[in-house]
């Protein structure tokens, strides 16, 4: 899932792929602003056919968490 998650973040930041982490966070780590997170955010929901809430959303602060909280949703949907 990392590295499916590299290749849809990098359509939206310029930065190099090998700077990504599971400890970078979005905004101050790789230069996501409000829109990118959103249409990122959107990516993700037709890539694993889940729904994310726009609330939960903002308690993910890095790419790790987004890993945890995409398997989480995906379990929960089974």
């Amino acid at each position: 899932m990392f590295e499916k998650l590299k290749e849809i973040m990098l359509q939206y930041i310029d930065v190099e792929e090998s700077e990504i982490t599971e400890d970078s966070r979005f905004v101050e780590d790789l230069g996501f602003d409000s829109f990118s997170v959103m249409t990122f955010v959107g990516d993700l929901e037709d890539e694993y056919d889940i729904e994310i809430d726009e609330r939960a959303i903002a308690e993910v602060r890095t790419v790790g968490d987004m890993i945890k909280y995409i398997e989480k949703l995906q379990k929960e949907s089974k």
